[in-house]
């Protein structure tokens, strides 16, 4: 048992091993292509790849309010700037919150009159309900260079179209209540999933010096979801509403990368 615990744990050694070698690869590959070199931020409207991380505070509307309070989103992406200031790209979008209405309404079917959880050792469970979800978006738009330090900064308009999913997540302390064992947390989760739009209005700021990058604005979504369990095992029914308009309006804020190529070297002859 003990030398295949060693074999083990020299397996996973030298598996990360080559893992974090290829993410130091990746890492300087990056690197070498951001380079501040002769493009003129200041001066130039360039063609930019870009890199960014934001985070968003939404406000649910339509059937979703109905369902969860205000959340937040991590949003990682990627977005190109063409040379005449059009914008084309796409990020991944991590949403989630702590505020479930008419909590007192799920898992009815498993509760105590006094809306307790019984564990599998008798005892009151300890559980809490949360916001989960995502969505992923494709996106296009413009960038308008007003009131801007220069060409590669002012204000921008996008719209995109992608895929949400949410749900309710539930989390059992030490895992001990068998009803909400695997499969058996899904009839609760009141999944749904579906086709959103999004639109975004903000300003994006690229610092002549190449090292201030960062946007922010107000970005809305709209989404045609359907519920994706058949049935939910608390009301042994389907969800009264199966043709859901989900909506999320809120702020962002996020940091740019920018990857600066360098321009070819000019010789000069006499």
């Amino acid at each position: 048992m003990f030398i295949s615990i060693c074999r083990c744990f020299s397996y996973f050694c030298a598996t990360n091993l080559r893992l974090m070698k290829f993410i130091t690869l990746v890492f300087a590959a990056l690197l070498s292509g951001i380079v501040f070199g002769q493009s003129n931020v200041k001066d130039t409207t360039l063609s930019i790849p870009m890199f960014y991380a934001s985070w968003a505070w939404q406000v649910p509307g339509g059937d979703l309010a109905d369902r969860y309070g205000n959340n937040s989103t991590l949003t990682g992406g990627f977005q190109w700037k063409t040379a005449s200031n059009w914008i084309f790209g796409g990020d991944f979008n991590f949403i989630f919150g702590g505020d479930i209405k008419n909590e007192d309404q799920i898992m009815t079917n498993i509760k105590t009159v006094s809306g307790n959880i019984i564990d599998n050792a008798g005892s009151f469970a300890y559980y809490n309900l949360f916001e989960r979800g995502f969505y992923v978006n494709g996106k296009v738009g413009k960038l308008i260079p007003v009131l801007s330090p220069n060409p590669n900064s002012g204000f921008i308009v996008t719209g995109g179209i992608g895929y949400l999913q949410h749900k309710i997540r539930i989390e059992v302390t030490n895992n001990n209540v068998p009803q909400l064992n695997g499969d058996y947390k899904r009839g609760y989760d009141r999944l749904a999933a579906g086709f959103t739009t999004n639109e975004f209005v903000g300003y994006l700021f690229m610092s002549n010096s190449r090292l201030l990058n960062f946007y922010g604005g107000f970005e809305f979504c709209q989404a045609w979801t359907t519920p994706q369990r058949d049935v939910n095992f608390d009301t042994k029914l389907p969800d009264p509403v199966q043709k859901r308009f989900d909506i999320l309006n809120g702020f962002r804020i996020g940091w740019i990368v920018p990857i600066f190529t360098r321009e070819p070297e000019k010789f000069y002859y006499y």
